[in-house]
């Protein structure tokens, strides 16, 4: 049978699973739990993007990471800790809350985390390490321990914050530098790296970082017109150039400033016909080609959220909601490939299904 013959009943699944203020069932919650908690801990396969400068940078993931050495990279296991975080917050009578905190527990101490600056300052190369994909999620990890309800998730963000902090001199460091933005659907987009540092930098109040990244934001995009949507996507990507982009600009922008650049920008999703095709991925197995399957979950954050800004632009919930029940089912089911990652995409893409608008 063709996928789009299955999309109605996808949808209908997905909104069994997406219920009222993301108010999913202990079973769905244990589901995508499942995934970090399985994965936090493996050691290996271990893809290390590391520089080597001597024999004695030959050490294994969890002597240089000892914090974030699971889930085969270091921002992947980053941001299994923030679902983690994320699920506890809106749901402490989880049945296996206890596994969840020993797990957190074992992670946040202060050694592992001196460990962590230790290898970002310890040789030149390594300053730049996960630039800027893995700094935004450590930044939304943090923002997540702070806004936590619960003492001991309050306590593992005082735990890190010195990493996090680093993190944030890094970028302030960094984006002055960078003169052009890099618009590719992987790891290194700066739109993305922007969103979540965004958030962090109002979160925490700080206003210099907040200027240099609006500053930033608007030398690179602001003046984007007519974007070629139909180029997307490309075979490896798991972030939407054009929708991410979106995405940041509808946090800095006022409502209508923001709707008048949208229209220029991306003048076809204010079609009530609009469409766009959820990214199909031929083998799971493949760790670059499942990435299409994070594209569908970060397309629909993106446009849950876009869709909040105005009556004009509700129609984008219906492409969301599509693109989520493309991809929701392959999750659980698939190969470690996209198991190790996926979780977190598809659980903040919920999120952002039910949050009400920024503006």
């Amino acid at each position: 049978m063709k996928i789009h013959l299955l999309i109605p009943f996808l949808i209908s699944s997905l909104h069994a699973f997406v219920q009222t203020d993301l108010n999913l069932s202990k079973e769905q919650l244990n589901r995508l739990l499942s995934l970090p908690v399985k994965c936090l801990n493996v050691e290996y396969p271990n893809k290390l993007n590391q520089v080597i400068t001597s024999d004695e940078d030959l050490l294994s993931p969890d002597e240089l990471h000892p914090m974030f050495y699971g889930c085969f990279d270091w921002h992947s296991s980053v941001h299994g800790h923030w679902l983690i975080a994320a699920i506890l917050n809106r749901d402490e009578e989880l049945a296996n809350k206890d596994t969840l905190y020993f797990i957190l527990a074992r992670q946040f101490t202060t050694e592992k985390v001196s460990k962590e600056i230790e290898y970002f300052n310890s040789n030149k190369y390594n300053a730049s390490f996960e630039r800027t994909y893995g700094w935004a999620w450590l930044l939304k990890l943090q923002m997540e321990l702070d806004q936590s309800g619960q003492t001991q998730l309050l306590r593992y963000g005082q735990t890190l914050r010195p990493l996090s902090d680093l993190i944030v001199e890094k970028y302030k460091e960094y984006l002055p530098k960078l003169n052009y933005p890099i618009r590719n659907g992987e790891h290194i987009n700066t739109a993305f790296g922007l969103c979540f540092a965004w958030d962090y930098a109002v979160h925490s109040k700080d206003t210099s970082f907040q200027t240099l990244i609006r500053d930033k934001a608007f030398s690179f995009f602001k003046l984007d017109n007519n974007y070629p949507l139909y180029l997307e996507p490309s075979g490896y990507d798991f972030i939407s150039p054009a929708l991410m982009e979106a995405d940041l600009m509808r946090r800095l922008m006022p409502e209508k400033e923001y709707i008048s650049w949208l229209k220029k920008f991306l003048p076809e999703l204010s079609k009530k016909n609009f469409e766009l095709k959820p990214g199909v991925v031929s083998d799971r197995s493949d760790g670059k080609l499942v990435h299409l399957d994070g594209l569908n979950f970060s397309r629909a954050w993106c446009l849950y959220q876009i869709s909040m800004i105005s009556d004009k632009y509700t129609h984008l919930r219906i492409v969301a909601d599509e693109h989520m029940a493309f991809s929701l089912p392959s999750i659980v089911d698939g190969d470690y490939m996209g198991e190790h990652w996926l979780a977190s995409f598809a659980y903040y893409a919920l999120q952002c299904a039910e949050k009400k608008s920024d503006h």
